[in-house]
């Protein structure tokens, strides 16, 4: 009997595995020793429609092999004793490592931060202290700023062969295999730890070779052609091609670049604040009268809007990194600078839902002003909000809170409302940190959020510092073969680069460029 898969539809009350069983009947399967795999699974909460899950499963006869599991075809192989040079230990640098190991490449990777059971000493010296160290924090270390920022899995990328890469390597080293079925998975920040010293033991026993707390502050060129890189020890790392895998805030990494003279350009990207609000409003919001059953997930949102700003034309406003039952955390990499990001565990149970309520900057905005007229522009762009807000918090990385009702009426908040945050908020004027059309951008797009959702700009709501790294304000020019049209034998990738966003996205642009760093060994 061939395979059949359906689409079946579970209300919430129903029971997954009865209505599996009752499936499997109606096709012409025995439940009791039918092969039976949920492919996929997502939970279909829209107003006006009954609650419950959409899946698509397959039934197969006893004994019938499970489908292969697909992904991307083997790497082609490097030459002998090719060795790369990646920099980076994010999810980028870290696939790009797996696929040129695969291919036989000898594999470097270097990073200004910690691995990841040290790096936590640090993080918690920040949320309890207000103590930062610049080169080990929510952004820099090892598995990069998706670590501890919640380990949400999806991606709008239409690769569906490396997206299934991704995930499947992930499950290998210890993600709940539901993330290949889901059609939101997350890990959460209490387990991606974990995945993450399992990579690493995997590469390390295939060769890799990992060098720590060590920043890359030059290139080594010869003649045009990037053959390894200095770090601040002294070291240096000869290589027959470097990966550049930085992430979205390698500030000193961009400032060498552009000395010599790599290319590199202005990108648009989006500044704001978390909103933060009551989990059960999110909930009851998104669910209806059903929002406490006991099968229902704490609630996400999305939302977006284009309005208009007096000087600086339409814009838009848009919710990012949505954390259902999570925290808003500090990912400040400088002294005197404040700028914040979100996480939730893997039970997504805290008490608050959180996002980033972000407005587009466009090049326009920075570039010829205060700022300067080069591609880091959008760096002292960036910078300046967050001394503002470092500013407004009073210091030691204390985060400045309005309520949303306040900034609405245009006035500093008297009191604060209880937030994840840490290590404290005071109540002040988040508005006063961002310029003056990022104000009014979430001004207006709050105003129509709160009627779209009512309860979304209420009492209960609450702005925290500000969002300053939704994605990197540069990009690292690549050609057509994702090398540095300057600077032959350097490969830019990643957030870093400002050709992803997100874990799963970087991971694949990692894939594709150790695929195109084979091609050219």
């Amino acid at each position: 009997m061939a395979v059949r898969v359906v689409t079946l539809f579970v209300l919430l009350d129903e029971e997954e595995p009865a209505v599996l069983a009752r499936a499997a009947r109606q096709v012409g399967f025995d439940p009791a020793t039918a092969r039976i795999r949920v492919l996929r699974r997502s939970l279909d909460a829209r107003k006006g429609h009954p609650i419950g899950h959409h899946l698509q499963v397959s039934f197969g006869p006893p004994g019938e092999p499970a489908a292969p599991e697909g992904g991307l075809p083997p790497p082609v192989r490097a030459r002998s004793g090719a060795h790369v040079l990646v920099v980076g230990t994010g999810p980028c640098g870290t696939f790009a490592a797996a696929r040129l190991l695969a291919a036989g490449a000898q594999v470097t990777l270097v990073d200004v931060g910690k691995p990841v059971q040290p790096r936590r000493h640090d993080l918690a010296a920040l949320t309890q202290r207000g103590e930062l160290n610049v080169d080990s924090n929510y952004c820099f270390g090892e598995g990069g700023a998706g670590t501890f920022s919640d380990g949400k899995l999806y991606t709008r990328a239409k690769d569906k062969e490396g997206v299934r890469s991704v995930l499947c390597a992930l499950v290998e080293h210890g993600a709940d295999p539901e993330i290949l079925v889901e059609s939101r998975p997350h890990i959460g920040s209490n387990r991606l730890p974990k995945i993450l010293l399992a990579q690493r033991a995997d590469l390390e026993a295939r060769g890799a070779r990992y060098v720590w707390s060590d920043a890359v502050v030059d290139l080594l060129v010869t003649d045009g052609r990037v053959v390894g890189a200095r770090c601040a020890s002294g070291r240096e790392l000869q290589a027959d091609a470097v990966v550049l895998a930085v992430g979205h805030s390698a500030r000193a990494i961009y400032q060498r670049l552009h000395a010599l003279g790599v290319a590199l350009e202005a990108k648009p990207f989006a500044v704001g604040a978390r909103v933060e609000h009551p989990q059960p409003l999110i909930d009851r919001l998104q669910y209806g009268r059903v929002w406490e059953h006991p099968k229902l997930p704490a609630a996400f949102y999305h939302v977006t809007a284009t309005v208009p700003t007096p000087q600086a034309g339409d814009r838009g406003v848009y919710s990012f990194c949505m954390c259902p039952g999570g925290w808003v955390v500090d990912s400040s990499t400088e002294d005197g600078a404040l700028t914040t990001n979100g996480m939730s565990l893997s039970r997504r149970d805290s008490p608050f839902a959180n996002s980033a309520l972000v407005v587009t900057v466009e090049p326009r905005d920075y570039l010829g002003q205060a700022f300067g007229d080069g591609p880091l522009a959008g760096i002292a762009f960036q910078r300046a909000i967050e001394r503002r807000a470092f500013a407004l918090g009073g210091g030691g990385f204390v985060a400045p809170a309005q309520r949303v009702v306040d900034f609405l009426r245009g006035r500093p908040s008297d009191d604060a409302l209880p937030s994840t945050y840490r290590p404290r908020v005071v109540p002040g004027d988040v508005r006063g940190a961002l310029p003056e059309f990022v104000g009014v951008a979430l001004e207006r797009a709050l105003e129509r959020f709160g009627r779209t959702l009512p309860g979304f700009a209420s009492a209960g709501a609450q702005l925290v510092g500000v969002e300053t790294r939704s994605s990197s304000p540069v990009r690292i020019v690549r050609d057509g073969a994702l090398q540095s049209p300057t600077h032959a034998g350097l490969f830019p990738a990643g957030e870093g680069g400002g050709f992803a966003g997100g874990i799963v996205s970087a991971a694949l642009d990692g894939l594709r460029v150790a695929d195109a760093v084979l091609a050219k060994l």
